[in-house]
Protein backbone atom coordinates (compact mmCIF):
# COMPACT_ATOMS: atom_id res chain seq x y z
CA UNK A 1 0.00 0.00 0.00
CA UNK A 2 1.48 3.27 -1.22
CA UNK A 3 2.87 5.58 1.66
CA UNK A 4 -0.02 9.30 1.34
CA UNK A 5 0.54 12.13 3.53
CA UNK A 6 -2.95 13.89 3.06
CA UNK A 7 -5.99 12.03 4.67
CA UNK A 8 -7.82 11.84 1.36
CA UNK A 9 -5.89 9.68 -0.44
CA UNK A 10 -4.98 7.60 2.85
CA UNK A 11 -8.72 7.07 3.01
CA UNK A 12 -9.33 5.99 -0.36
CA UNK A 13 -6.04 3.48 -0.37
CA UNK A 14 -7.47 2.27 2.27
CA UNK A 15 -10.32 0.97 1.69
CA UNK A 16 -9.69 0.28 -1.87
CA UNK A 17 -11.11 2.95 -4.05
CA UNK A 18 -7.84 3.87 -6.27
CA UNK A 19 -7.26 1.92 -9.79
CA UNK A 20 -5.59 4.70 -11.48
CA UNK A 21 -4.26 8.35 -10.83
CA UNK A 22 -2.76 10.68 -12.92
CA UNK A 23 -0.43 12.14 -10.84
CA UNK A 24 -0.92 10.70 -7.29
CA UNK A 25 1.87 12.51 -5.65
CA UNK A 26 1.08 15.85 -6.96
CA UNK A 27 -2.56 15.39 -5.46
CA UNK A 28 -1.49 14.20 -2.42
CA UNK A 29 0.53 17.41 -1.99
CA UNK A 30 -2.31 19.37 -2.92
CA UNK A 31 -4.63 17.60 -0.62
CA UNK A 32 -2.65 17.61 2.17
CA UNK A 33 -2.26 21.72 2.21
CA UNK A 34 -5.71 23.22 0.86
CA UNK A 35 -9.46 22.07 0.20
CA UNK A 36 -9.43 20.31 -3.15
CA UNK A 37 -12.87 20.57 -4.72
CA UNK A 38 -13.39 17.11 -6.76
CA UNK A 39 -16.22 15.75 -8.84
CA UNK A 40 -18.58 13.06 -10.39
CA UNK A 41 -20.74 13.34 -13.68
CA UNK A 42 -24.31 11.44 -13.36
CA UNK A 43 -26.07 11.36 -16.34
CA UNK A 44 -30.06 11.63 -16.06
CA UNK A 45 -31.59 8.74 -18.13
CA UNK A 46 -34.03 7.65 -15.60
CA UNK A 47 -35.02 8.48 -12.05
CA UNK A 48 -33.22 6.71 -9.69
CA UNK A 49 -29.39 5.57 -10.20
CA UNK A 50 -28.54 2.05 -9.49
CA UNK A 51 -25.93 0.51 -6.83
CA UNK A 52 -23.50 0.44 -10.08
CA UNK A 53 -23.16 4.03 -9.14
CA UNK A 54 -22.78 4.26 -5.37
CA UNK A 55 -19.46 3.30 -5.40
CA UNK A 56 -18.44 7.04 -7.14
CA UNK A 57 -21.16 8.52 -4.63
CA UNK A 58 -19.12 7.09 -1.76
CA UNK A 59 -16.05 8.28 -3.71
CA UNK A 60 -17.46 12.08 -3.29
CA UNK A 61 -18.67 10.92 0.56
CA UNK A 62 -14.92 9.81 0.84
CA UNK A 63 -14.19 13.38 -0.30
CA UNK A 64 -16.03 15.69 2.15
CA UNK A 65 -15.09 13.10 5.13
CA UNK A 66 -11.56 14.51 4.89
CA UNK A 67 -12.24 18.24 4.68
CA UNK A 68 -12.84 18.52 0.53
CA UNK A 69 -15.59 19.74 -1.69
CA UNK A 70 -17.45 17.38 -3.63
CA UNK A 71 -19.18 18.58 -7.02
CA UNK A 72 -21.94 16.65 -8.09
CA UNK A 73 -22.07 17.00 -11.84
CA UNK A 74 -26.06 16.09 -13.35
CA UNK A 75 -25.79 15.60 -16.76
CA UNK A 76 -28.31 17.28 -18.32
CA UNK A 77 -26.64 18.78 -21.59
CA UNK A 78 -24.60 15.58 -21.35
CA UNK A 79 -27.37 13.46 -21.70
CA UNK A 80 -29.18 14.55 -24.58
CA UNK A 81 -25.79 13.14 -25.94
CA UNK A 82 -25.36 9.57 -24.49
CA UNK A 83 -22.44 8.54 -23.53
CA UNK A 84 -21.04 5.50 -25.37
CA UNK A 85 -18.56 4.15 -22.22
CA UNK A 86 -19.09 0.60 -21.80
CA UNK A 87 -22.50 0.49 -24.26
CA UNK A 88 -22.64 -1.78 -26.76
CA UNK A 89 -25.97 0.92 -28.87
CA UNK A 90 -27.03 3.86 -28.59
CA UNK A 91 -29.38 5.48 -25.78
CA UNK A 92 -32.61 5.86 -26.32
CA UNK A 93 -33.17 10.54 -26.54
CA UNK A 94 -35.56 12.50 -23.75
CA UNK A 95 -36.76 15.30 -23.41
CA UNK A 96 -35.47 18.06 -21.45
CA UNK A 97 -38.71 17.72 -19.19
CA UNK A 98 -37.80 14.19 -18.75
CA UNK A 99 -34.06 14.61 -17.34
CA UNK A 100 -35.21 17.69 -15.18
CA UNK A 101 -37.66 15.33 -13.37
CA UNK A 102 -35.18 12.13 -13.53
CA UNK A 103 -32.24 15.13 -11.59
CA UNK A 104 -34.72 16.19 -9.59
CA UNK A 105 -35.42 12.66 -8.49
CA UNK A 106 -31.80 11.39 -8.47
CA UNK A 107 -31.01 14.52 -5.93
CA UNK A 108 -32.53 12.72 -3.05
CA UNK A 109 -30.06 10.39 -3.06
CA UNK A 110 -27.09 12.72 -2.36
CA UNK A 111 -28.95 14.33 -0.32
CA UNK A 112 -28.69 11.72 2.00
CA UNK A 113 -24.95 10.75 1.49
CA UNK A 114 -23.40 14.47 1.33
CA UNK A 115 -24.00 17.72 3.30
CA UNK A 116 -24.59 20.47 0.69
CA UNK A 117 -24.22 24.50 1.63
CA UNK A 118 -22.35 27.54 1.30
CA UNK A 119 -19.33 26.53 3.25
CA UNK A 120 -15.80 25.57 1.99
CA UNK A 121 -16.65 21.60 1.95
CA UNK A 122 -19.64 21.97 1.97
CA UNK A 123 -21.57 19.84 -1.85
CA UNK A 124 -23.17 21.87 -4.35
CA UNK A 125 -25.01 20.23 -7.53
CA UNK A 126 -24.61 21.52 -10.95
CA UNK A 127 -26.30 20.89 -14.43
CA UNK A 128 -23.83 20.83 -17.27
CA UNK A 129 -26.78 21.90 -19.83
CA UNK A 130 -26.68 25.50 -18.11
CA UNK A 131 -23.28 25.73 -19.86
CA UNK A 132 -23.34 23.40 -22.81
CA UNK A 133 -26.58 24.40 -24.08
CA UNK A 134 -24.98 27.99 -24.28
CA UNK A 135 -22.17 27.08 -26.76
CA UNK A 136 -22.07 28.57 -30.10
CA UNK A 137 -20.73 25.41 -32.35
CA UNK A 138 -18.73 27.28 -34.14
CA UNK A 139 -16.70 28.54 -31.33
CA UNK A 140 -16.59 24.45 -29.59
CA UNK A 141 -14.96 23.61 -33.03
CA UNK A 142 -12.29 27.10 -33.16
CA UNK A 143 -11.85 26.77 -29.62
CA UNK A 144 -11.50 22.95 -28.66
CA UNK A 145 -11.70 21.29 -31.94
CA UNK A 146 -8.35 21.75 -32.41
CA UNK A 147 -7.13 19.74 -29.50
CA UNK A 148 -8.79 16.74 -30.31
CA UNK A 149 -7.35 14.10 -32.51
CA UNK A 150 -9.07 11.78 -34.49
CA UNK A 151 -6.73 9.03 -34.60
CA UNK A 152 -6.20 8.80 -30.57
CA UNK A 153 -10.19 9.03 -30.21
CA UNK A 154 -10.67 6.26 -32.02
CA UNK A 155 -8.56 4.27 -29.72
CA UNK A 156 -10.69 4.52 -26.93
CA UNK A 157 -12.28 1.66 -25.69
CA UNK A 158 -15.23 2.90 -25.68
CA UNK A 159 -14.96 3.69 -29.55
CA UNK A 160 -12.96 0.86 -30.86
CA UNK A 161 -15.00 -1.50 -28.96
CA UNK A 162 -17.77 -0.24 -31.18
CA UNK A 163 -16.46 0.02 -34.19
CA UNK A 164 -14.81 -3.49 -33.56
CA UNK A 165 -18.25 -5.38 -33.16
CA UNK A 166 -19.53 -3.14 -36.41
CA UNK A 167 -21.81 -1.18 -33.98
CA UNK A 168 -23.39 2.17 -35.05
CA UNK A 169 -21.26 5.11 -33.01
CA UNK A 170 -23.37 8.50 -33.95
CA UNK A 171 -21.82 11.44 -34.70
CA UNK A 172 -23.81 12.73 -31.53
CA UNK A 173 -22.62 10.34 -29.38
CA UNK A 174 -18.56 10.89 -30.62
CA UNK A 175 -18.71 14.16 -29.31
CA UNK A 176 -19.91 13.59 -25.71
CA UNK A 177 -16.16 12.55 -25.09
CA UNK A 178 -15.41 16.18 -26.22
CA UNK A 179 -18.37 17.73 -24.08
CA UNK A 180 -17.24 16.05 -20.94
CA UNK A 181 -13.51 17.61 -21.06
CA UNK A 182 -15.04 20.78 -21.99
CA UNK A 183 -17.36 20.04 -18.59
CA UNK A 184 -13.86 19.71 -16.58
CA UNK A 185 -12.35 23.16 -17.48
CA UNK A 186 -15.44 24.81 -16.87
CA UNK A 187 -15.86 23.86 -13.16
CA UNK A 188 -12.15 24.43 -13.10
CA UNK A 189 -13.16 27.96 -14.31
CA UNK A 190 -16.29 28.28 -12.39
CA UNK A 191 -16.16 26.34 -8.90
CA UNK A 192 -11.39 25.85 -8.97
CA UNK A 193 -12.56 22.34 -9.15
CA UNK A 194 -8.91 20.56 -9.63
CA UNK A 195 -10.22 16.98 -9.37
CA UNK A 196 -12.20 14.59 -11.70
CA UNK A 197 -12.99 10.78 -10.39
CA UNK A 198 -14.87 8.28 -11.79
CA UNK A 199 -14.79 4.46 -12.85
CA UNK A 200 -12.51 3.09 -14.64
CA UNK A 201 -13.92 3.38 -17.96
CA UNK A 202 -14.19 7.20 -17.86
CA UNK A 203 -9.69 7.35 -17.74
CA UNK A 204 -9.95 8.44 -21.62
CA UNK A 205 -12.48 11.19 -20.80
CA UNK A 206 -10.69 12.49 -17.35
CA UNK A 207 -7.05 12.59 -19.15
CA UNK A 208 -8.96 14.33 -22.00
CA UNK A 209 -10.66 17.13 -19.67
CA UNK A 210 -6.89 17.40 -18.18
CA UNK A 211 -5.16 18.16 -21.05
CA UNK A 212 -7.24 20.24 -22.30
CA UNK A 213 -7.72 22.68 -19.28
CA UNK A 214 -4.09 22.65 -19.58
CA UNK A 215 -3.50 23.99 -23.08
CA UNK A 216 -6.66 26.11 -22.89
CA UNK A 217 -5.95 27.68 -19.43
CA UNK A 218 -2.56 26.45 -17.68
CA UNK A 219 -4.42 24.91 -14.40
CA UNK A 220 -2.60 22.07 -13.21
CA UNK A 221 -5.82 19.10 -12.77
CA UNK A 222 -5.78 15.56 -11.36
CA UNK A 223 -8.10 12.47 -12.20
CA UNK A 224 -9.14 9.43 -10.05
CA UNK A 225 -10.89 6.03 -11.31
CA UNK A 226 -11.94 3.35 -9.34
CA UNK A 227 -11.86 -0.51 -10.06
CA UNK A 228 -14.29 -2.22 -11.93
CA UNK A 229 -16.65 -3.37 -8.87
CA UNK A 230 -17.61 -7.51 -9.58
CA UNK A 231 -18.72 -9.98 -7.31
CA UNK A 232 -16.90 -12.55 -6.50
CA UNK A 233 -18.27 -14.56 -8.90
CA UNK A 234 -17.03 -12.19 -11.57
CA UNK A 235 -20.63 -10.61 -11.99
CA UNK A 236 -20.62 -6.80 -12.85
CA UNK A 237 -21.74 -4.61 -9.35
CA UNK A 238 -25.37 -3.63 -9.69
CA UNK A 239 -26.34 -6.58 -11.98
CA UNK A 240 -28.79 -8.88 -10.65
CA UNK A 241 -31.26 -11.31 -12.50
CA UNK A 242 -34.11 -9.60 -11.51
CA UNK A 243 -32.56 -6.51 -13.08
CA UNK A 244 -31.37 -3.36 -11.06
CA UNK A 245 -30.96 -2.38 -7.67
CA UNK A 246 -31.83 0.86 -7.53
CA UNK A 247 -30.77 3.54 -4.72
CA UNK A 248 -34.59 5.18 -4.97
CA UNK A 249 -37.25 3.63 -2.76
CA UNK A 250 -39.82 4.46 -5.85
CA UNK A 251 -38.00 2.07 -8.22
CA UNK A 252 -37.07 -0.47 -5.26
CA UNK A 253 -38.85 -1.19 -1.92
CA UNK A 254 -36.07 -1.08 1.01
CA UNK A 255 -37.17 -4.59 2.11
CA UNK A 256 -35.40 -5.74 -1.54
CA UNK A 257 -32.82 -3.29 -1.06
CA UNK A 258 -31.72 -4.30 2.72
CA UNK A 259 -32.15 -8.38 1.17
CA UNK A 260 -29.61 -7.55 -2.13
CA UNK A 261 -26.65 -6.95 0.54
CA UNK A 262 -27.99 -9.36 2.86
CA UNK A 263 -27.64 -12.18 0.17
CA UNK A 264 -23.96 -10.75 -0.68
CA UNK A 265 -21.37 -12.95 -0.86
CA UNK A 266 -19.59 -14.00 1.93
CA UNK A 267 -16.13 -13.23 -0.06
CA UNK A 268 -17.34 -9.69 -0.76
CA UNK A 269 -18.22 -9.05 2.59
CA UNK A 270 -14.95 -7.14 3.69
CA UNK A 271 -14.45 -5.41 0.76
CA UNK A 272 -18.00 -4.31 0.62
CA UNK A 273 -18.10 -2.79 4.07
CA UNK A 274 -14.74 -0.93 3.46
CA UNK A 275 -16.88 0.26 -0.01
CA UNK A 276 -20.02 1.09 0.78
CA UNK A 277 -20.05 1.67 4.84
CA UNK A 278 -18.68 3.74 7.39
CA UNK A 279 -17.86 1.65 9.93
CA UNK A 280 -13.90 1.68 11.01
CA UNK A 281 -11.25 -0.36 9.36
CA UNK A 282 -10.58 -2.63 12.54
CA UNK A 283 -15.02 -3.41 13.28
CA UNK A 284 -14.58 -4.27 9.22
CA UNK A 285 -11.50 -6.58 10.26
CA UNK A 286 -13.35 -8.33 12.69
CA UNK A 287 -16.97 -8.90 11.30
CA UNK A 288 -14.99 -10.66 7.30
CA UNK A 289 -12.80 -13.06 9.72
CA UNK A 290 -15.83 -14.14 11.20
CA UNK A 291 -15.74 -18.23 10.40
CA UNK A 292 -18.39 -20.32 9.35
CA UNK A 293 -22.09 -19.57 9.42
CA UNK A 294 -21.05 -16.37 11.95
CA UNK A 295 -20.57 -14.57 8.54
CA UNK A 296 -24.12 -13.72 8.20
CA UNK A 297 -23.77 -11.48 10.97
CA UNK A 298 -21.64 -9.72 9.20
CA UNK A 299 -24.29 -9.80 6.43
CA UNK A 300 -26.66 -8.17 8.33
CA UNK A 301 -24.25 -5.53 9.36
CA UNK A 302 -23.87 -4.47 6.18
CA UNK A 303 -27.21 -4.36 5.12
CA UNK A 304 -28.03 -2.18 8.01
CA UNK A 305 -25.78 -0.01 7.45
CA UNK A 306 -25.94 0.34 3.71
CA UNK A 307 -29.65 0.44 3.64
CA UNK A 308 -29.35 3.50 6.15
CA UNK A 309 -27.18 5.73 4.73
CA UNK A 310 -29.25 5.35 1.09
CA UNK A 311 -32.55 4.92 2.85
CA UNK A 312 -32.29 6.18 6.35
CA UNK A 313 -31.83 4.02 9.29
CA UNK A 314 -36.14 3.36 10.02
CA UNK A 315 -35.89 1.80 6.53
CA UNK A 316 -33.14 -0.27 7.38
CA UNK A 317 -34.78 -1.04 10.95
CA UNK A 318 -37.74 -1.80 9.53
CA UNK A 319 -36.31 -3.93 7.00
CA UNK A 320 -34.20 -6.17 9.23
CA UNK A 321 -37.26 -6.90 11.04
CA UNK A 322 -38.83 -7.87 8.26
CA UNK A 323 -36.15 -10.29 7.21
CA UNK A 324 -36.76 -11.70 11.00
CA UNK A 325 -40.56 -12.43 10.71
CA UNK A 326 -40.13 -13.89 7.73
CA UNK A 327 -36.71 -16.41 7.76
CA UNK A 328 -36.84 -16.86 11.49
CA UNK A 329 -40.31 -16.47 13.10
CA UNK A 330 -41.98 -18.04 9.79
CA UNK A 331 -44.40 -15.33 9.82
CA UNK A 332 -44.88 -12.18 7.78
CA UNK A 333 -42.85 -9.08 7.76
CA UNK A 334 -44.96 -5.87 7.45
CA UNK A 335 -42.19 -4.34 4.71
CA UNK A 336 -42.65 -7.29 2.74
CA UNK A 337 -43.86 -6.36 -1.26
CA UNK A 338 -47.58 -6.89 -1.71
CA UNK A 339 -49.52 -7.55 -4.61
CA UNK A 340 -53.61 -7.40 -4.03
CA UNK A 341 -55.13 -10.84 -5.07
CA UNK A 342 -57.90 -10.02 -7.75
CA UNK A 343 -61.43 -10.87 -7.07
CA UNK A 344 -61.77 -13.49 -9.54
CA UNK A 345 -58.14 -15.21 -8.04
CA UNK A 346 -55.25 -16.59 -9.98
CA UNK A 347 -53.15 -19.15 -10.17
CA UNK A 348 -49.57 -19.73 -8.88
CA UNK A 349 -47.97 -18.34 -11.90
CA UNK A 350 -49.91 -15.06 -12.75
CA UNK A 351 -49.45 -14.40 -8.69
CA UNK A 352 -45.25 -14.79 -8.74
CA UNK A 353 -45.56 -13.06 -12.11
CA UNK A 354 -47.36 -9.96 -10.80
CA UNK A 355 -45.60 -9.57 -7.70
CA UNK A 356 -42.79 -9.73 -9.45
CA UNK A 357 -40.52 -12.65 -8.88
CA UNK A 358 -40.70 -13.69 -12.05
CA UNK A 359 -40.00 -11.57 -15.20
CA UNK A 360 -42.82 -14.21 -17.48
CA UNK A 361 -45.24 -16.07 -16.82
CA UNK A 362 -42.15 -19.06 -18.87
CA UNK A 363 -40.26 -18.06 -16.01
CA UNK A 364 -42.49 -18.54 -13.27
CA UNK A 365 -43.70 -21.65 -15.01
CA UNK A 366 -39.98 -23.19 -14.81
CA UNK A 367 -39.36 -21.78 -11.02
CA UNK A 368 -43.02 -24.30 -10.02
CA UNK A 369 -41.42 -27.17 -12.14
CA UNK A 370 -37.90 -26.98 -10.27
CA UNK A 371 -39.48 -26.74 -6.73
CA UNK A 372 -39.12 -23.46 -5.85
CA UNK A 373 -42.70 -21.61 -5.43
CA UNK A 374 -44.49 -22.01 -2.10
CA UNK A 375 -47.41 -20.49 -0.27
CA UNK A 376 -47.24 -20.53 2.94
CA UNK A 377 -43.79 -22.59 3.38
CA UNK A 378 -45.72 -25.03 1.50
CA UNK A 379 -44.09 -26.28 -2.37
CA UNK A 380 -46.58 -26.06 -4.78
CA UNK A 381 -45.39 -28.28 -7.75
CA UNK A 382 -49.07 -27.68 -9.46
CA UNK A 383 -48.80 -24.50 -11.92
CA UNK A 384 -52.58 -24.10 -11.94
CA UNK A 385 -52.86 -24.03 -8.37
CA UNK A 386 -55.77 -21.57 -6.91
CA UNK A 387 -55.15 -18.75 -5.03
CA UNK A 388 -58.17 -17.05 -4.35
CA UNK A 389 -59.42 -14.20 -1.97
CA UNK A 390 -61.62 -15.99 0.05
CA UNK A 391 -58.31 -17.74 1.77
CA UNK A 392 -57.41 -14.42 3.05
CA UNK A 393 -53.56 -13.09 3.10
CA UNK A 394 -51.03 -15.78 1.72
CA UNK A 395 -47.33 -15.50 2.37
CA UNK A 396 -45.73 -16.45 -1.54
CA UNK A 397 -41.77 -17.41 -1.45
CA UNK A 398 -39.67 -17.94 -5.02
CA UNK A 399 -36.74 -20.06 -3.72
CA UNK A 400 -34.56 -18.74 -0.17
CA UNK A 401 -34.67 -15.25 -0.90
CA UNK A 402 -37.52 -13.78 -1.98
CA UNK A 403 -40.58 -13.26 0.06
CA UNK A 404 -44.08 -11.46 -0.43
CA UNK A 405 -47.48 -11.00 0.69
CA UNK A 406 -50.81 -12.10 -1.26
CA UNK A 407 -53.68 -9.93 -0.09
CA UNK A 408 -57.59 -9.65 -1.04
CA UNK A 409 -58.52 -6.37 -1.99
Amino acid sequence: MTQYNSTLLRLLDERGYIHQATDAQGLDAAAAKQVIPGYIGFDATAPSLHIGSLVQIMLLRRLQQSGHKPIVVMGGGTTKVGDPSGKDESRKLLTAEDIQANIDSIRTVFERLLTFGDGPTDAILVNNDDWLSQLSYVDLLRDVGPHFTINRMLTFDSVRLRLEREQPLTFLEFNYMILQAYDFRELALRHGCRLQMGGSDQWGNIINGIELTRRMEGIELFGVTTPLITTADGAKMGKTAAGAVWLNEAQLPAYDFWQFWRNTDDRDVGKFLRLFTDLPLDEIARLEALPGNEINAAKVVLANEVTSLCRGEKAAKAAEATAAATFAGGGVGEDLPVCTIPAEGFNVVDALTAIGFAASRGEAKRLVAGGGARLDGEAIADESHRIEPGQGERRISAGKKKHGILRPA
